[in-house]
């Protein structure tokens, strides 16, 4: 392994600290008090100065992010999971009697920037009006052995030098995150963001439940799967493309109403907004239907944004998105006809065919009568809807999960909710019919021998139980990644995983081949 040298003199540091005796990698029990937030939003001082509250003893820990001063003196920079404090180290206080080397030879020599430490002390006010921890106790608590990139920052958040090439990032999130803290602010709002959906959820009446991500059929949505093999059984699985099918299995055994957050694999492209490795919420409620489901989704995303932001609108890039429901409503086919100025609605498969290459959208043999409108639909209309919009009655052919529309012969009742002219949503009142349900797969098979690789597999057991009997049934899939995106004001989903799929390294292409 090629050192640079500044890894090489990190490693002399270490080297020199284990010579005295201190051990750079020492036992994790370390008895943290207070962190660096509470402290400075919470510290009172009095009109001279002095400290009037609580924080007279504290102990903290987390990395040195900066050091600087000479003599016996030094100030620096402590940063926790909270943010950052300045801390004031004295040789007389940490090294008290004779020895002074702790001070001079560990604190100003072998410590560097990104070495976790653990202080106490108690907490003052500078002359300069800074809230600052004055140590008189410290701990090398790991030592690093690489340098961190060094961001800076003016007074006003401005960034002068940035850690921000893509590429690193991703593939180093964890320096990422330890340089760049708006990033570690925005993790913490997806996490308070599926908070409030679970609360939502739970409040709803709801059961979480789990199901499997290794299954022997994928099903529940249209997408290619990954496959890989078992080896004691002997049989080959797939990485759940959906979790739908097993969830409805549920609402058949006697539950209500349930919901998973979960990860879902599909074998496909990647682009800003996708990834093979993705979360999405799905959740079922029996006696329910779409149009329930619309109001529910309202607010349920009224909620969740408004429990991170305070309010319901975000930005995105140039637009405001409002989540203040009710949603805009729109059908398929008027979407289609609003934005290309024709009806597609009585077009047999030869029109569509003739109709998309009109608008030049590439077509193929495998694309029945749904995929082609999908096609449509996606190139001429979605990119248009930049507020929350409900995308209803689907032809039949494009949702073979979905019931038949009660009042317009040849839709269902499913909608799609498309924000920034991406799908967010896709809900609909369930099929529940196992006849109409085995002929739907059937022609899905007929669309797979024709080269469709995103066609749907037949499902015997899912057919079994719906032929036992389930309840009139509305779901919904939701994209939390995408809903992140949307909270955080992202453009790229890359930017709202903590570890997003990428090629292997370069110099590293031929290691992964040769496993």
């Amino acid at each position: 392994m090629q050192l640079s040298e500044q890894e090489i003199v990190r490693r002399g540091n270490l080297e020199a600290i284990r010579n005295l005796g201190i051990d750079p990698y020492p036992a994790p029990l370390y008895p943290v008090t207070h962190q660096s937030a509470d402290i400075k939003a919470n510290v009172e001082f009095d009109e001279e100065g002095k400290l009037s509250t609580n924080y007279k003893e504290v102990c903290l820990a987390g990395r040195l992010m900066a050091k600087r001063g000479k003599g016996k003196a030094s100030f620096a920079e402590l940063q926790d999971a909270s943010g950052r404090i300045q801390i004031y180290v004295t040789r007389d206080d940490i090294a008290p009697g004779e020895d002074k080397s702790l001070y001079n030879d560990v604190f100003k020599k072998l410590l560097d920037l990104g070495d976790y430490i653990g202080i106490k002390g108690y907490v003052f006010k500078t002359n300069m009006g800074e809230t600052t921890v004055h140590v008189n106790d410290f701990t090398l608590l790991s030592k690093s052995l690489r340098p961190l990139p060094v961001v800076k920052r003016d007074a006003e958040g401005n960034v002068y030098d940035s850690f921000d090439d893509p590429e690193l990032r991703y593939r180093q999130r964890y320096v990422d995150l330890t340089v760049n803290p708006e990033v570690r602010e925005r993790f913490r709002n997806r996490s308070k963001l599926i908070t409030s959906m679970r609360r939502f959820l739970d409040d709803l009446g709801l059961v979480e439940v789990e199901t499997p991500i290794l299954q022997p059929i994928h099903g529940g949505a249209a997408a290619r799967p990954f496959k890989t093999h078992h080896n004691t059984l002997d049989i080959p699985l797939y990485l759940r493309i959906a979790n739908e099918l097993y969830l409805k299995r549920l609402i058949v055994g006697g539950f209500d109403g349930v919901y998973e957050f979960g990860k879902m694999f599909r074998n496909e492209g990647m682009d800003a907004t996708h990834n093979p490795e993705f979360t999405m919420v799905e959740f079922y409620v029996a006696y329910k239907d779409y149009y329930w489901m619309m109001e529910t989704a309202e607010q349920l995303l009224e909620s969740a944004i408004k429990s991170v932001t305070g309010g319901t609108t975000v930005t995105v890039g140039e637009h405001e998105i409002d989540f203040k429901g009710p949603f805009r409503r729109l059908t398929m086919f008027d979407a289609i006809k609003e934005y290309t100025g024709v009806d597609i609605s009585e077009m047999d498969e030869a029109a569509l065919v003739k109709f998309a290459k009109e608008l030049h959208i590439e077509v193929d043999d495998s694309m029945g009568k749904g995929k082609l409108i999908d096609e449509i639909f996606g190139e001429k209309v979605e990119a248009n809807l930049i507020q929350p919009t409900f995308i209803t009655d689907y032809p039949v052919e494009m949702s073979p999960l979905t019931k038949k529309h009660r009042d317009k012969p040849g839709l269902v009742e499913r909608f799609e909710l498309i924000v920034n002219g991406k799908e967010l949503a896709n809900a609909y009142t369930e099929l529940n019919d196992p006849i109409d349900q085995r002929e739907r797969f059937e022609d899905q098979l007929n669309l797979a021998k024709r080269g469709d690789d995103e066609a749907m597999a037949l499902d015997d057991d899912f057919l079994r139980a719906l032929e036992y009997g389930m309840p009139p049934t509305s779901g919904i899939g939701i994209g939390v990644d995408r809903l992140v995106m949307l909270l955080t004001g992202q453009t790229s989903i890359q930017e709202v995983l903590f570890f997003p799929q990428m090629r292997p390294e370069k110099g590293k292409e031929e290691e992964a081949v040769e496993e």
